[in-house]
């Protein structure tokens, strides 16, 4: 049995590390799960005017798409110690309208990337904050905070550490397991 996941990434940019990570981690993933990336970039600010019978397309889409998966991997920068806009709009979105919202009991798990050595300990632990409103139980244990990601990485984006490998490997494995465990 196949278990589709929505992968979030929290940075906008083409080249981003958490974009790398997160395809890394697909990569990675345990025979079962399925990791789809689901763009946020394209996601107008949330505004309850705009919420009608014809809401923005892009809304739409973002909102079928993450509805179709049974979990979601969060990948995300810090940004001013926090997450990044586009993703808390990203969850705004699909928190709407009222009573549909996409996240409710999907399990979830977040990977922090920075190029500095904190790892965005803020952004994850802020990430977990509306993910507990919305009712996503998050995994816990094992942890991941990858940090000095830019010595990670080779010029393509790929995993250069066995080690790092190894790491992220554990931690989808760990997911997986936790997508069993919490499965509506």
């Amino acid at each position: 049995m196949s278990v589709r996941v929505a992968l979030i990434v929290g940075s906008l940019r083409q080249g981003a590390y958490s974009r790398a990570i997160g395809l890394e981690l697909k990569a990675l993933a345990a025979p079962g799960l399925e990791l789809e990336l689901v763009e946020i970039g394209d996601l107008p600010l949330y505004n309850p005017d705009l919420e009608t019978d014809a809401p923005p397309p892009a809304w739409t889409r973002f909102r079928e798409e993450v509805a179709t998966t049974q979990a979601v991997l969060f990948v995300t920068p810090e940004y001013n110690r926090s997450i990044p806009g586009a993703l808390k709009n990203a969850l705004d979105v699909g928190s709407r309208p009222y009573g549909h919202s996409i996240w409710a009991r999907k399990p979830a798990a977040i990977v922090s990337v920075s190029p500095g050595a904190l790892a965005a300990f803020g952004a994850n632990h802020h990430l977990r904050q509306p993910l507990v409103f919305l009712g996503m139980p998050t995994m816990q244990q094992p942890e991941a905070y990858i940090g000095n990601v830019a010595d990670l990485l080779d010029d393509d984006g790929k995993l250069k550490k066995d080690d790092t490998r190894k790491f992220l490997k554990d931690f989808m494995d760990a997911f997986a397991t936790w997508i069993e465990k919490n499965a509506a």
